[in-house]
């Protein structure tokens, strides 16, 4: 995903802790779930959604 990711992607994509919505942040180049204050990376254009491999906020 560089850039901002595809909005309708975007919109089936849910945090797998809280299965509430992820946002992007463009400046780290990872989806955010603000409920689990956790950030998860995206690599080679694929996000990665497993919390071992999240960063916390």
């Amino acid at each position: 995903m560089s850039g901002a990711p595809d909005p309708a992607l975007l919109a089936k994509l849910a945090c797998p802790v809280t299965r509430t919505p992820l946002r992007w942040d463009a400046e780290r180049s990872e989806l955010v779930s603000d409920a689990a204050g956790l950030a998860f990376p995206v690599r080679d254009g694929v996000p990665v959604l497993v919390v071992r491999e999240a960063r916390s906020i």
